[in-house]
């Protein structure tokens, strides 16, 4: 498939031009139909949602506040009606306001005006819900309704539909992650083309990927929340996937390979690991359906389409590409060294090295290190308390904020989140009185009855985020309706966020444990060692335990958000544990396959445990850290994205890929595995024989089987030093051009080897001796034996002993 997309590169880049700009015209123009759906069965506050739906059927449309204080006087004075006024009947004229409901007409209008007089609102109901209000509606209400303000008159807007104009412009979040990630990529390519690369990819793969999302939010229902962590999670894996593959490449074109059979062999290589770890990465984000929750299964989707989407752009457009550019993938001063000096030879050296022979050292002290800093940081999960985010947790300086602020200034913090209790059931007005006695309630008044259902409007004395506020809930639930001898529930946007909570971490342990036992299955089957998967779980689990504490540092606890420009501290998202241990899962796990193949393909070739792990580690930290440090740059981009989930979600993320890739992965991982020893690689023989075969590398290229006809050639020389002397005991390796090892020799006292070919064709010739540099070359084999010496240098003390 590589070969055909590399030499059909312009059909290739059309279909997929074409694709993007077709669905991205069919999307345009359906539009958007995302449903906020919080599905929670058997739950009170869903008791109490259900008979409202009944009663009050006709209760449609988003309704918003426009909230003003005056700083001397009453806003009932004259001057401050004049002003106010006018302007609710200009916003009551708009076409696709329903109704305005203000302090200055009606018997209820008494009720919209704090006690001391200075602070009052008025409720604008739209004719339809918050995310299919025009903006342009929304944003001429903001202007009328602050045009009515001036000196000494506050006005301010609070609700769904005002959040969404003081967002930051869409894709603002995606273009700087863009930017910031396209800087790393220039500094660790060294080339404009080669950094344009994996951009595209990610590009293409969340552009198609949000498209598609978009026409599948009018088939079922998908979240606001989606196409934002969609965006977040495939530009990074659109990039680091492209990353992996365009270094594969990059290095074949400098050991002399030809543009199209290094681009083969890459996808052979890192395509078959980037399609692995994509795999890995949907089935962490599938795990969240066993949680039950409805609102989880739109992220499920938008989130899973557009990784598929960036693999497959990884997999056949990067091809392609790398077909239009040939050598040019690399950089100048790269191109201008192979034409004078000829192919190089690949060496793991510099900081990789030295830090992979260091850990090798003192694995005991890197591991003590690495899970102290863990545990600290850890420490702060223990505080955790989910809940949900509302408008008072905004910036300051937005007007969501303000109004949120002014209203629990003027009527009590608990008016922001009313509590309905919803009576079907008894005598409404003994139940009233209970609650009225009730500690922690501010105020109880009754609703008209319809069909046979009363609905009690509480307003606590507490925050909706705080702890005493999901405290009075449970009083109500477990003592006053009971006692009051009435049948009702319980229900209002603040019970439903505590029972999505509590419903949440009910069903949490469950998710993790089959996202890690799904994890160990396939790092079983691809690995074939028991304790590879259970040392990988163990670091995903630490892994969470940090980045946690990290959100609950930083949100709950307020550390930093000033800084940072995120608002006030509050719990932290009920959904974002369920998606934040889905992406980390899936990510760990592609450094992991990343990290453990390369190791493992070196275990096979030498059977020397340290050897394997300190090569694996020199030879791939590097990539791993480029492609975490893009990662973190992307996640931490939305922050701008205007969505306090998403930034709580970016903030996570970057803190969960900087601390796996950074600490676990080049630390404690391969230190770990230093301690473990040759155990590492242990597979009971009767469970080797039942495991189906799960191969990351590709499979041997097909020849003719030696020892049965007889090998077709054979390449035979003789191993020496700088000083030609013979080199005895040197590791004679011949491997297919995707690594697998097809013969094996040690070279002789006289420094002499043979190796048998299977047939003719280019294959890859490794050698290995202990104080020694490793060389691998390629060479190129007819139907007559080939005469091949090997020369050896004397390893450096910054080069990693390493086949590549």
């Amino acid at each position: 498939m590589a070969r055909w997309c590399y030499r059909h590169r312009l059909v290739v880049l059309l279909l997929w031009v074409g694709a993007l700009f077709g669905l991205g015209f069919t999307a345009s123009t359906a539009g958007t139909d995302y449903a906020n759906v919080f599905s929670l069965p058997d739950t009170d506050s869903k008791k109490a949602y259900d008979l409202m739906e009944k009663a009050f059927p006709a209760r449609a449309g988003d309704t918003d506040t426009v909230v003003w204080k005056v700083d001397e006087g009453s806003v009932r004075d004259q001057d401050v009606r004049s002003r106010i006024q006018p302007a609710l009947d200009e916003i009551a004229g708009m076409e696709g306001v329903g109704s305005v409901t203000g302090p200055y007409a009606g018997p209820g209008g008494a009720a919209q005006i704090s006690r001391d007089g200075r602070i009052a609102y008025a409720q604008v109901t739209f004719t339809d819900q918050a995310n299919a209000v025009p903006k342009e509606l929304v944003q001429d209400v903001v202007d009328t309704a602050q045009g009515a303000g001036r000196d000494g008159l506050e006005v301010e807007l609070g609700g769904q539909a005002i959040q969404r104009v003081q967002e930051p412009p869409t894709g603002l979040a995606e273009m700087v992650g863009l930017a910031a990630a396209a800087i790393v990529l220039f500094l660790a390519f060294g080339s404009l083309f080669a950094m344009l690369l994996p951009i595209a990819v990610a590009v293409f793969g969340v552009g198609m990927g949000l498209f598609g999302t978009q026409l599948l939010s009018h088939v079922t229902d998908i979240p606001d929340l989606a196409p934002l962590l969609a965006s977040l999670i495939g530009l990074g894996v659109g990039i680091d996937y492209a990353l992996f593959i365009v270094t594969r490449h990059r290095k074949g074109i400098l050991r002399g390979v030809d543009p199209e059979e290094s681009a083969v062999t890459a996808l052979n290589t890192s395509g078959r690991a980037v399609l692995f770890a994509g795999g890995t990465v949907c089935i962490a984000l599938a795990g969240m359906l066993v949680t039950n929750l409805r609102f989880l299964d739109g992220v499920v989707v938008g989130t899973s389409l557009t990784v598929v989407l960036s693999v497959l752009a990884a997999t056949t457009l990067l091809p392609a590409l790398l077909g239009f550019l040939g050598p040019r993938v690399l950089s100048r001063r790269q191109r201008r060294r192979l034409a004078e000096q000829g192919p190089e030879e690949e060496r793991a050296s510099g900081p990789a090295a030295l830090w992979s022979a260091g850990v090798q050292r003192r694995p005991r002290t890197v591991a003590a290190l690495a899970l102290a800093v863990m545990a600290v940081l850890s420490l702060p999960v223990l505080s955790l308390r989910l809940g949900a985010t509302d408008q008072g947790n905004d910036d300051t300086t937005t007007t969501t904020r303000q109004a949120y602020d002014l209203l629990a200034e003027g009527f009590g913090p608990g008016f922001n989140g009313p509590l309905q209790v919803v009576v079907s059931d008894g005598d409404p007005a003994v139940l009233a009185k209970d609650i009225e006695a009730t500690p922690g309630v501010a105020r109880v008044a009754a609703l008209p009855s319809a069909r046979g259902v009363t609905v009690i409007q509480v307003i606590p004395t507490t925050s909706p985020q705080s702890q005493e506020t999901d405290t009075l809930i449970d009083r109500l639930r477990d003592e006053v309706v009971p006692r009051a001898g009435a049948e009702a529930h319980v229900g209002g946007v603040t019970a439903v966020s505590k029972d999505f909570a509590t419903v949440t971490g009910d069903r949490l342990p469950l998710f993790v444990a089959t996202i890690i036992g799904l994890g160990f299955l396939l790092l079983l089957v691809a690995f074939r060692s028991l304790v590879v998967p259970l040392t990988a779980a163990v670091m995903n689990l630490i892994a969470a335990a940090a980045s946690f504490g990290v959100l609950v540092a930083v949100f709950q606890w307020g550390w930093g958000l000033d800084l940072l420009a995120l608002g006030k501290e509050g719990p932290i998202n009920a959904f974002l544990p369920v998606i934040m241990l889905s992406l980390l899962f899936g990510l760990s796990m592609d450094y992991q396959v990343f990290l453990v193949s390369r190791m493992h393909e070196e275990w096979v070739h030498t059977r020397d445990n340290a050897r394997a792990v300190r090569v694996g580690l020199a030879e791939t930290s590097r990539v791993i850290n480029s492609a975490a440090l893009i990662m973190v740059c992307v996640f931490l981009a939305f922050v701008l994205s205007g969505d306090s989930g998403a930034a709580m979600a970016g903030v996570g993320l970057a803190a969960a890929v900087a601390l796996d890739a950074f600490l676990l992965r080049t630390a404690l991982v391969p230190a770990a595995m230093h301690l473990l020893g040759n155990s590492n690689w242990w597979l009971p023989a009767r469970l080797e024989k039942r495991l189906p075969h799960l191969a990351v590398e590709p499979r041997e290229e097909p020849g003719a089987p030696v020892g049965q006809d007889g090998p077709s050639s054979a390449v035979h020389g003789f191993v020496r030093d700088p000083a030609g002397d013979p080199v005895e005991g040197a590791a004679v390796t011949l491997m297919s051009k995707g690594g697998r090892q097809l013969d094996h020799v040690t070279s002789l006292a006289d420094g002499s080897y043979i190796l048998a070919v299977p047939a003719p064709g280019t294959y890859l010739l490794a050698t290995t001796a202990r104080s020694y540099a490793s060389r691998a070359r390629q060479v190129m084999i007819a139907d007559e034996p080939l005469v091949y010496d090997v020369e050896l240098t004397e390893l450096s003390g910054d080069e990693v002993d390493a086949i590549n």
